[in-house]
Parts: structure tokens; sequence; C-alpha cells
């Protein structure tokens, strides 16, 4: 048993409204909540702060950046993970689908993709048996069905690994993310310094493999991902016609739709749509394709993710809930909707009986500062 922690005087955010009041924390979990200001002897004045159910973040490629800091280094993997972990931890995030690249293109270029992903969950797992996680992680396998060896690397994963997503990843270029290829020449010549003639190879290369091998390829990793129990995501739609895809591969998350079309369909499809918090925070896709802000304006946004810069997670959904006037509701995209959707049942709202995992912030100049994270009610 351990001695109850009383955090008083917040604002509350809960399923469908902020209210000011206490949340008490008992063995891990939320025992009780109470409304009105009062500050009892021995609790926490939280001093009007917001108090929020810790984030969950469905798709980051933060850990990526850890192991390679700079082109051509590579940091230890403990060290890295841990970092990654603690960063997470700070911005209020307490769940994490890390994402991991399953499936190689071994190339001569100078921008080979190796096999590492089995090798990586397997340390992640044992370093959380270890206890030594501040946060929650799960394991989000992004299939590459443009990949000579994605079938194999899917074989080495079993339901045990805490598989949590599987989505299924086009990057052939010409389509989706990148339908407007100079986009894709690009990103790829800025991240490994490709020629012209380098990148045309690689360019002729993928579309050599995706006619090969794509289709079993994707096939393939809509069976895996049922075998390990993970929610199904589609990556990139752009037409209803790939939506319609999607939703006959029993998708339940649209990562990222290109287009409100796109957009527009998966949510008549029962598919729950993910778009990048630096999509919000940037006021625009650096893709060029939709802003994230005009699906929300439409309706049509459910879910968040930070992608690639973890603080935004929590700006993100502070100006979304500024945008709708509705802080319940804007914070909802990055707790409740992404629980729901991957099937944590535990977790995501402030209700007695679910987990402590937990975010107080306070706004400055209309922008989030996150001042302390409890997971499973332990301040980390």
């Amino acid at each position: 048993m351990t001695e109850d922690v009383i955090l008083a005087n917040a604002r509350l955010v809960l399923a469908d409204e902020t209210v000011t009041g206490a949340l008490v924390i008992r063995n891990g979990e939320i025992a009780a909540i109470d409304q009105g200001a009062t500050v009892s002897r021995g609790a926490v004045d939280c001093e009007g702060d917001y108090l929020a159910p810790g984030l969950i973040e469905v798709h980051t490629d933060n850990l990526e950046r850890h192991m390679k800091p700079r082109p051509r280094v590579a940091w230890p993997l403990d060290p890295a993970i841990l970092a990654h972990d603690a960063e997470l931890a700070s911005t209020g995030i307490t769940t994490v689908f890390d994402a991991l690249r399953v499936g190689s293109i071994p190339t001569g270029s100078r921008a080979p993709y190796g096999k590492y992903a089995r090798d990586l969950s397997s340390k992640i797992l044992a370093m959380r048996e270890k206890g030594v996680f501040r946060i929650s992680h799960f394991l989000h396998l992004r299939a590459e069905i443009c990949s000579e060896t994605l079938i194999e690397e899917l074989a080495e994963f079993t339901p045990e690994d805490r598989v949590g997503i599987v989505s299924l990843m086009d990057h052939m270029p010409g389509q989706r993310q990148f339908s407007d290829i100079s986009k894709y020449q690009e990103y790829m010549s800025g991240k490994y310094g490709l020629t012209q003639a380098e990148f045309d190879d690689h360019v002729e290369s993928l579309y050599a493999l995706h006619a090969r091998l794509g289709a079993d390829n994707e096939a393939a990793a809509v069976a895996e991902g049922k075998r390990l129990g993970a929610a199904l995501a589609s990556h990139d739609d752009t037409t209803v016609e790939q939506v319609e895809v999607s939703a006959g591969h029993g998708v339940r998350l649209a990562e990222f739709p290109t287009t409100v079309e796109a957009a527009a369909a998966s949510r008549d499809a029962g598919i729950a749509v993910i778009m990048g918090a630096p999509n919000v925070v940037r006021g625009g896709s650096h893709s060029g394709n939709v802003a994230a802000m005009d699906l929300a304006k439409a309706g049509l946004l459910d879910i968040l993710s930070s992608d690639y810069v973890p603080f935004s997670l929590l700006t993100g959904a502070v100006q979304l809930g500024q945008e709708w006037d509705d802080m319940a509701r804007g914070l909802a995209t990055v707790t409740d909707a992404p629980a729901r959707a991957t099937g944590l049942t535990d977790r995501g709202r402030l209700a007695p009986g679910l987990r402590a995992d937990l975010v107080r912030f306070r706004l400055a100049d209309g922008h989030p500062v996150p001042l302390a994270t409890w997971s499973r009610g332990r301040r980390v």
C-alpha cells in the first residue's frame, strides 16, 4: 500500500468538459475525483493548472533520431532508448507506440535501409522488463511494402511482443505522401545527399521492387498484423479508392491522409483519422499535402501524432482546443481517442479505476508549459 497523493485546485480535463477539482492517486490508479477549488491538508495545490490524462503517442520516429544523432553516427542503443523515453516523459507523453521500420531495401545507393527492428524491439522489451522506463512502451511496426525482406522480418515477431500497431507504408514515389516527386527528391537529397544520378537509380529500384513484390507484401502485412493482434493502420491514403482498399483490409487507423477526400472517406468507413501535430503547429504539411487544421475545422480529425517532434503533441492538442473552443475535445485527440483506437481500456481518461497517467501543464502566452508527468501514479 502507498500513501494517497491528492492533486487539488486543478483544471481537470475530463472526457467532455474541463472542471476545477481534485484528483486522488492511490496504488497507481485514479481513486477519486472531486469538484471544487478546496485544497485539503497534505494535498498538492496545482494553482489552477491543467491536469489531463497522460498523452498517448501512436507514431513517433523520435527513437531513430536518438539512435543516429548525426549523419554516419550510430549512438549506443541503451542510452539512445533511455534518452528517448526521458524526452517523451518530459513532454507529458505516458504511453508510446515506438515506430520501427520493418522491411529493408538493400541497394547500392547512399541510402540503404538495413534491418534493425527485431534487435531493437528485443532491447526495448528487455529494458521494460527491468523497470528502467519512465513511461509505457508498445511497438508500432511500420511495414514497408516496397521491400525485399518484409515478410521474413514480420515473421520474427510474436503476439507476446506488445505490437500494438502495424501500418502499411507504401513510400513508392509519385503517389501518396510524395505525389509530387520533386518533394521526394528534396527529402532524399536533403537527408542522404544523393546526386541526381543516385536519386534516379534509387527511384528506379523502388519501382521495380514494388512491381515485383508490392501486392504480396501488402497481403502478408495485413495477415501478420492480425496474427500479432495489432490494430492495422493505412498510411498517406490519397484517394477514395485507396481508402476503400484500406477498409477492406480491416484498417482502424488512417495515418496522415493527404487529401480532404481521403479523410472524409476514412471517416465514412469508420476509420479514425490521424494527423501530424507538427502539421498543426507549423500551419501546414511539409510535403505540400492537406493541412491538419483544415481537417480539424471540417470535423475530420480524430487523433494527433507527434511524428518527429515529441513536444508538438501537447502543443498541437492545445491549439486544437483553442480552435474548437473546447480544451477537453482538443486533449481527447491525444488521450481518449488514441486509447480507444488501439484497444487500451485502462488509460486515456480521468476516471476512477484507470491508470494514474497524468500531465500537469499551464499556458504561457497561449502555449502549453508541461510542469509534471505521472506514469501509473509515479512522478517521472
